[in-house]
């Protein structure tokens, strides 16, 4: 279940909840109780090692073969 992350506008603290995809934009009340919340935009870092793509040979969109 996906984490979304919302900070209180009333007392500033910033927590996450894990709901659905269809209830992330419902209404969300801090840990403190309060209910003026907003749901702030995530960003996901990805890392990894993954090796770099082989160089294609040719060129143009298809390889160089139809392009002309």
């Amino acid at each position: 279940m996906p984490r979304y992350e919302y900070r209180c506008r009333t007392c500033g603290d910033t927590f996450e909840l894990s709901r659905p995809m269809a209830e992330s934009s419902e209404p969300a009340a801090c840990p403190s109780g309060h209910d003026d919340t907003v749901k702030l935009l995530s960003t996901v870092a990805v890392g990894g090692s993954a090796p770099a793509p082989a160089p294609r040979s040719g060129g143009g969109c298809c390889g160089g073969g139809c392009c002309g």
